[in-house]
């Protein structure tokens, strides 16, 4: 990999990582899109995505945390059955085209249910969800997270919005706690893969720790609510065409 394209990568991912981490995600599905456009080894992409999206989503959970966003019990809630479900993921091949263009839909429809209305949504009446609803949500989440390469914010987010069980600046603080466990499992359910881990990691480390410091400072205080379920909805339009269409 040449010098200029190394830059271009990692100004692209340092890009990625101030948007997704604005709402409290890692970044993991567009590092991915990135890896593919500039012809990354697929073996490589994967554990990488995985890496940077631990370095985001740890800095985000600890921003989110020290600024008191993150609802501990809907955390733990989730993670309980997640982490295990992701760390099984982690260690599954299935051919892309059995689940992709599905969960990519699912993706563009909870975008456009954000996009409409967002004030109106910011709004909503905070129902606490029940720890039988969470536990099975939270495998089936990790599991996709697993299979994926992901941390499964994704997936996490528009639920919490969607069924009001949070408010939007609190959902970044539990979904970016929810990444970190997750991408944790995803690499531990995979090892061998770290072996593939490129030269080129720190680089684009540091360029998703300088993305991630802009981002999280815009969504725990200056993004208004309605602002971020936007950012949310175009995070999701991202990540759905990278699973339909890569």
């Amino acid at each position: 990999m040449d010098a200029t394209t190394i830059v271009t990568i990692a100004v692209l991912m340092g890009l990625a990582a101030a948007l997704y981490s604005t709402v409290g995600h890692g970044g993991a599905s567009a590092y991915l899109a990135i890896m593919a456009i500039f012809a990354v080894a697929p073996e490589t992409m994967r554990p990488t995505a995985l890496a940077l999206n631990l370095i985001v989503a740890g800095l985000g959970s600890w921003r989110y945390w020290r600024a008191g966003q993150t609802n501990m019990k809907l955390l733990l809630l989730f993670a309980a059955t997640a982490v295990p479900a992701a760390f099984i993921g982690g260690g599954i091949m299935i051919a892309p085209e059995i689940y992709r263009p599905l969960v990519g839909a699912l993706l563009w429809a909870a975008a456009l249910r954000l996009f409409w209305q967002p004030s109106e949504l910011a709004q909503r009446e905070i129902r606490p969800v029940s720890a039988t609803v969470a536990l099975p949500v939270g495998a089936l989440l990790g599991l996709l997270a697993g299979l994926t390469g992901t941390g499964g914010g994704i997936f996490l987010s528009p639920l919490i919005i969607l069924f009001g069980w949070e408010d939007a600046r609190r959902t970044s603080g539990v979904v970016a706690g929810f990444i970190f466990v997750n991408s944790i499992a995803g690499l531990a359910g995979n090892v061998a893969s770290v072996r593939s881990l490129p030269a080129e990691l720190p680089f684009f480390a540091g360029a998703v720790v300088l993305g991630a410091l802009a981002g999280t400072w815009l969504g725990i205080g200056r993004l208004p609510k309605p602002r971020l379920l936007q950012g949310l909805g175009l995070v999701l339009v991202i990540a759905g065409a990278k699973l339909i269409f890569t």
